[in-house]
């Protein structure tokens, strides 16, 4: 069995990875996973493979997260995220992470068959987040509340830098 690299890399204290993350709104709510080792929400996605397209990747993850066959209606952001970790599985590293954000086509139900674990082994859970909510929780991206809330024609380019000074 050919062993599945995700296409990202650790370096002393830096971390870069290239991901493929889904945006999933149904009935005025979007769709985040979350995992009892972290203390905030985080979009549907993840890693791309070695020799893997976004639109592959994202199909995969969303499947592997919800056990639901979603399809892609079209590319909606590329995000470049710098941040800095103080807590949790990327604790004391500078990262930075380029994400392709697809929104996926509704189907007109919440219901998922999810089934998903973290690599760390940590049981992931589901969350149906109402989008006027969403200010109100710790959840990742921070620019789709405003995303989700304005109008959009095209790819948009989004930058978010949130790397803070004095790593502890």
């Amino acid at each position: 069995m050919q062993k599945i690299y995700d296409c990202g890399f650790t370096r002393e204290n830096n971390w870069f990875r290239y991901r493929a993350a889904a945006i999933i709104i149904e009935d005025g709510c979007v769709l985040f996973a979350g995992n009892e080792r972290e203390d905030y929400f985080y979009s549907i996605g993840g890693g791309v493979h070695m020799g893997e397209s976004a639109e592959d990747a994202v199909l995969r993850e969303v499947f592997e997260e919800t056990g639901v066959h979603y399809e892609i209606d079209h590319l909606a952001v590329i995000h470049e995220n710098f941040f800095n970790e103080n807590t949790g599985t990327l604790k004391g590293m500078n990262c930075h992470e380029i994400c392709f954000y697809f929104v996926m086509k509704q189907r007109g139900s919440q219901e998922l068959h999810s089934n998903s674990y973290t690599r760390f082994g940590d049981k992931e859970n589901m969350h149906w987040i109402p989008i006027d909510e969403l200010d109100q929780y710790k959840a990742f991206p921070s620019f789709l509340k405003a995303y989700l809330n304005s109008e959009h024609s095209g790819i948009e380019h989004i930058v978010t830098d949130e790397r803070t000074q004095g790593l502890t």
